[in-house]
């Protein structure tokens, strides 16, 4: 019987355990997600900026598939631009279909070394998913022909699972998961496979909850990013963070919205004894010292 997410892991209250020590003596890691989804025509869409006209979901949704879809064809490569010039190697929320649909987009990722983290095999919940395993095996297995490396990390699409999903994951080789954004720090939780490392991941500094569901402003989700990294290394004095930041290209890869997400990381550099490190580098550090 699978367990609760209660029961694969025991409650700890995060003053109650000695402070972590990063690399480098760091005061606050940053990890920078960049989601990449396929949104089939065929089925509703993931997400919505313009609501059908009669209130019903109508398909094809062209107009919502053409949203997205500007975020492969022009948003992605604002984004590759800004990493390149800050010299930052971000992980990738990858639908695995990503690499047969937008190869071009894989292939840059690729070529500039950045993280491949399974992120379904196309964009939907877990719960429409018919045969999770074979869904995951499938995820692993074609991220892996086109990287040459099997992906260690994972993330739900909309953070979704079901009971059984750790557990799967883990049988699958999967090593680290964004999917309990319960904590500041890294966690363990148990499998019927092993244990599975958590990261912390971000619900509301991430972009879609921020901008799209809240509909909240460009600027007002980058005052948020920086109170939260500040606060992170306020309380670093005493005890190093994570902090993550996720975006997407058809959101933040947005003329409009670009330059609010330079603005925090350019706040962010300006801080002594901060490193940015992938989802694997963060699981690495973390195994070899924690664990």
């Amino acid at each position: 019987m699978a367990m609760l997410p209660s029961e694969r892991t025991n409650f700890s209250a995060i003053v109650d355990r000695p402070p972590l020590k990063f690399p480098n003596k760091a005061k606050v890691i940053i990890w920078s997600i960049v989601n990449l989804e396929v949104w089939d025509i065929a089925r509703p869409m993931a997400r919505q900026v313009i609501p059908a006209p009669t209130g019903l979901p109508l398909l094809p949704d062209v107009p919502n598939w053409a949203w997205h879809e500007y975020g492969m064809r022009v948003g992605f490569w604002r984004f590759k631009a800004l990493y390149d010039s800050l010299n930052i190697t971000p992980t990738l929320a990858l639908n695995a279909r990503v690499c047969l649909d937008y190869p071009r987009v894989a292939e840059a990722c690729l070529k500039s070394n950045w993280e491949f983290m399974g992120h379904s095999y196309e964009q939907m919940p877990i719960h429409k998913v018919e045969h999770q395993e074979e869904m995951i095996a499938k995820s692993m297995s074609t991220i892996e022909a086109f990287t040459g490396k099997r992906p260690v990390g994972w993330l739900g699409p909309g953070l979704t699972q079901t009971y059984e999903t750790p557990d799967l994951l883990a049988a699958a080789g999967v090593k680290y998961i964004g999917d309990y954004p319960y904590d500041d720090e890294p966690t363990v939780i148990k499998t019927t496979n092993g244990p599975l490392v958590t990261l912390p991941y971000t619900v509301e500094n991430n972009d879609i909850p921020m901008m799209i569901v809240q509909h909240h402003e460009a600027a007002y989700w980058t005052q948020k990013c920086i109170d939260t990294f500040d606060q992170y290394y306020l309380e670093a004095e005493e005890r190093p963070k994570i902090l993550s930041i996720a975006i997407h290209p058809y959101i933040s890869g947005q003329p409009f919205r670009i330059a609010y997400l330079k603005k925090v990381y350019e706040h962010i550099n300006k801080h002594a004894d901060v490193v940015h490190m992938t989802g694997e580098q963060i699981y690495d550090w973390y195994s070899q010292t924690s664990m």
